[in-house]
């Protein structure tokens, strides 16, 4: 490549060949279990590559995790309706889903007894 070309990636496409992916339309997470020990997980591209990627990828890789570990130990939640959620994607750039999830949430009891000891230390 000559000097000075700028290469971008297409992560979209990367993300859903069929060749580097079994079953490459399908959502399997498990495909990244064993924290990056897997097979397949250097072909997941989530944050760009070079110096044009994201600079906040490290702080999300540990930020992300630990909001979605707080939100299923702090909260029970449940679905709307009987119907399953719809796993489709919308359009755009960030993939939002087609149909927006819509959920119901409260706060586990334990959550009363934990705010309330954080509350009475602050005061």
């Amino acid at each position: 490549m000559p000097c000075g070309t700028i290469l971008l990636i297409n992560a979209w496409g990367l993300h859903r060949d069929p060749k580097l992916w079994d079953d490459a339309e399908s959502f399997k997470p498990e495909r990244f279990e064993n924290n990056g020990e897997s097979t397949e997980s250097y072909k997941l591209i989530p944050f760009g590559l070079g110096r044009r990627s994201c600079p906040g990828m490290d702080l999300a890789q540990r930020v992300v995790g630990l909001a979605l570990g707080s939100l299923i130990q702090c909260f029970e939640w449940e679905r709307i309706g009987e119907e399953e959620v719809d796993m489709a994607e919308g359009k755009g750039l960030t993939m939002p889903k087609s149909m927006p999830l819509e959920a119901m949430c409260k706060k586990k009891a334990i959550m009363n007894v934990f705010l309330s000891e954080t509350v009475d230390d602050c005061l």
